[in-house]
């Protein structure tokens, strides 16, 4: 039989990836690119949707070039993207009327604020699984559609669509021809029903946000389109279906296997997020977490998950290496923690540079250093930053805790950083929990893979992905519960009192 491929898009928040999977869940290649970053007001954060997809197109085309594949042999395309971006574009000439807004961006503070004091707050949840917040889709294309002239304009000559990242790419990648998403991206928009799967005509309403510019909603894992062929080949006239979408955090969900009830996954990438699947009802969390939809797989019921999530995690080291220059690559935080161990110091760093996602919701925090020493060093600032990414995922995995009201005995992790043995030793110690981390931890690229594969039928069922996944290590509890107890109450007081900083200054 001839070989056949799967081909991975990954659209990240700081770059594209595209990986090229074979049926044994092999990465034969893989090209990755970062695109710019923009921060033109204090908690504003935008992304260029034209770089985003030249780099993704580009980082396609280099991975298909270095596995040697011909366009034939792909069997389909599977894309996953960061969630809540939005773009607002032009369906003439294809041009956005306005930067992407970033999920991490807080420039709706006030109009979310002004919602939750009118009393909107239990009827959003109710329908949408989600608290009022600026991290999601709906006000930012309420932000665009009544701040830029030229969307107004376009608005009035009905020539705009919006959409979230992956709608952005398929309507790229088909040429205009499609304008889709799936349940799991429309799931984060603040604009769509979680229990009829449907767009919420009322909440349209409020937002005065014309459904007419909304993309089609699909199941996670079905047709959606063809890519053009010129994109894949100069010569090529094989058109390779698009058949597989999922937001990045529930791509991982899948791609972590976590398809029975109770199973959790935490992902360590620019932010963090945990997800717990809850079958297929919509649980709602009285511990500030999100009801979200994990996946749908073709005409099968939705399924659904409780998600947290922090919004700073591996940025926060990325902003040690960029920003403040006092690491050269992540791969030096475990030496670093090593070193600070030797010489502990009780030093805590709270990440909320744009803000504290669940259980928090703070948009008015920001970042702060804890316990500095006149012996504090350089290694002490990189272990504070590392742990505070466990501190802030062992917040969500209480948060589940309790509405669950059992106990989490195993977490599967995936992410960037969760190549750090110290942080997953230390996240295992913080949480009492086991930690499990892949043998392959693109697990977000990998879950987008399967979904795509799942719906032509190059894996007959989830049984048979379920063969081809493998543990790298696994990570056990190692420190006392006094110590945790310590180390808890010191996060606990550093976070409380960043609370509302940019309102009391």
């Amino acid at each position: 039989m001839e070989k056949k491929y799967i081909l991975s898009l990954d659209s990240g928040t700081t770059s594209c990836r595209t990986l090229v999977i074979d049926h044994e869940g092999q990465i034969i290649a893989t090209s990755q690119t970062e695109f710019t970053q923009y921060f033109p007001n204090s908690g504003w954060v935008e992304h260029d949707a034209n770089e985003i997809w030249t780099t993704q197109l580009g980082t396609m085309q280099t991975a298909k070039a270095k596995a040697n594949i011909r366009t034939d042999e792909i069997e389909a395309v599977g894309i996953t993207n960061q969630r809540e971006t939005v773009v607002v574009w032009d369906k003439e000439t294809g041009l956005p009327v306005y930067n992407a807004i970033v999920w991490q961006d807080r420039r709706t503070s006030e109009y979310c604020e002004s919602l939750i004091e009118k009393g909107y707050g239990d009827k959003f949840a109710e329908k949408t699984g989600l608290i009022i917040n600026p991290y999601f889709s709906g006000t930012k294309i309420r932000w665009i559609l009544k701040n830029v002239p030229d969307a107004q304009k376009k608005l009035a000559q009905n020539k705009l669509l919006a959409g979230t990242i992956d709608t952005w790419l398929v309507w790229k990648l088909t040429n205009g021809k499609v304008h889709a998403t799936d349940v799991t991206n429309a799931s984060r928009t603040m604009l769509f029903n979680i229990n009829t799967l449907t767009w919420d005509d009322e909440i349209l309403e409020l937002f005065e946000i014309p459904k007419s510019i909304l993309p089609e909603v699909k199941s996670s894992s079905e047709m959606y389109g063809k890519i053009e062929p010129k994109f894949l080949s100069k010569r090529a006239t094989y058109e390779v279906p698009i058949t597989g979408i999922a937001g990045d955090q529930q791509a991982a969900l899948f791609g972590q296997l976590c398809t029975e009830v109770g199973m959790v996954k935490n992902t360590y990438g620019t932010g963090c997020f945990t997800l717990i699947n809850t079958g297929n009802k919509p649980i709602r969390s009285k511990n500030k977490l999100l009801t979200t939809i994990a996946w749908k797989i073709g005409n099968e019921p939705a399924v659904y998950a409780l998600e947290g999530s922090v919004f700073i995690a591996g940025s926060a080291i990325k902003w040690l290496r960029d920003s403040i220059k006092i690491i050269y690559n992540a791969a030096e935080c475990d030496f670093y923690c090593g070193l600070a161990e030797k010489d502990p110091q009780a030093v805590y760093l709270v990440p909320s540079f744009t803000g504290l996602g669940a259980p928090y919701w703070d948009s008015y925090s920001r970042g702060a250093i804890f316990g500095l020493e006149r012996g504090t060093k350089r290694e002490h600032l990189v272990k504070a930053t590392v742990e505070s990414i466990a501190f802030q995922s062992n917040d969500l995995i209480l948060a589940m805790q309790k509405d669950l009201q059992e106990e989490i005995k195993l977490l599967k992790v995936d992410g960037g950083a969760s190549n750090s043995n110290y942080l997953m030793q230390f996240q295992s110690s913080i949480s009492n929990i086991k930690v499990e981390r892949p043998a392959v931890i693109e697990t977000t690229a990998m879950g987008a893979a399967y979904l795509a594969g799942l719906a032509t039928g190059y894996w007959k069922s989830l049984d048979e992905i379920k063969t081809i996944n493998k543990i790298d290590k696994t990570f056990t509890p190692n420190m006392s519960k006094e110590e945790v107890d310590k180390k808890i109450k010191g996060w606990n007081e550093a976070v409380k009192r960043t609370f509302n900083w940019t309102k009391s200054i």
